[in-house]
């Protein structure tokens, strides 16, 4: 702010005049409540999802910084000393290995996903990489094929017994990284007289291992989100 009429000036070792109504009439000159502050650099101290690993300057806008990395003590301010400090560290010993940040972000949706693998109820099939490729693509992950595996048993069809059955397949982010995706598979006809009925919500609904020894897993499984079929 600044007076719009400043008062008179003074002399030295003189009483200052009196201020009149119109020496408290401002004009704005910024509004620092809305200038955008510039971003905060701080230094990692661990690896932290969809940001960087121990060790890493990043920059980031004050609040996000404040909040989220140094207040539960992920990071500290950026100085010399602590740029120093935690690269030291970081080649000393790297504790967690993660092939970028976003990486277990990556692992992690993929692993809360019930993955609708959709075959054909009329002609004969076995589940390769290409059809659990096109069923990640249906949900929204672009996946190459090369980073799919399948379980080691074929799993072949149509098979209405295996109708909603739930197996394992796993899926490698950047040769490192491995996520498993738990599958379901429906059966599909292009006859509309011979498709099965259509079960609401479908991916709410328990379901029995395809193998036996992933009971357990699928038992140990969290609420999943919805996979597009």
């Amino acid at each position: 702010m600044k007076r719009r009429f400043p008062p008179n000036l003074y002399k030295k070792n003189q009483k200052p005049g009196k201020l009149r109504g119109r020496h408290f009439v401002y004009d704005l000159v910024e509004d620092t409540t809305i200038t955008k502050k510039p971003n905060l650099e701080v230094v990692l101290t661990a690896f932290v999802e969809g940001i960087g690993s121990k060790g890493d300057v990043v920059s980031l806008k004050p609040n996000v910084a404040y909040n989220k990395l140094l207040l539960p003590g992920l990071a500290v301010y950026k100085t010399p000393e602590t740029v120093a400090k935690y690269a030291t560290e970081k080649d000393e010993k790297e504790v967690e290995v993660h092939s970028s940040a976003y990486a277990q972000r990556t692992v992690n949706k993929l692993e809360s996903l019930i993955l609708a693998v959709v075959m054909n109820k009329d002609h004969a099939w076995t589940i390769e990489p290409w059809h659990i490729k096109a069923s990640l693509r249906k949900a929204g992950y672009y996946v190459p094929e090369s980073a799919i595996t399948l379980p080691e048993t074929p799993i072949t069809g149509p098979d209405l017994l295996k109708q909603n059955k739930e197996f394992y397949c796993t899926v490698t982010i950047n040769n490192l990284e491995k996520a498993r995706v738990r599958c379901r598979i429906h059966h599909w006809s292009t006859e509309p007289s011979e498709r099965l009925p259509y079960v609401f919500e479908h991916w709410k609904l328990d379901a029995e291992p395809l193998f036996g020894s992933d009971a357990a897993d699928s038992r140990k499984s969290t609420e999943p989100q919805k996979s597009k079929d």
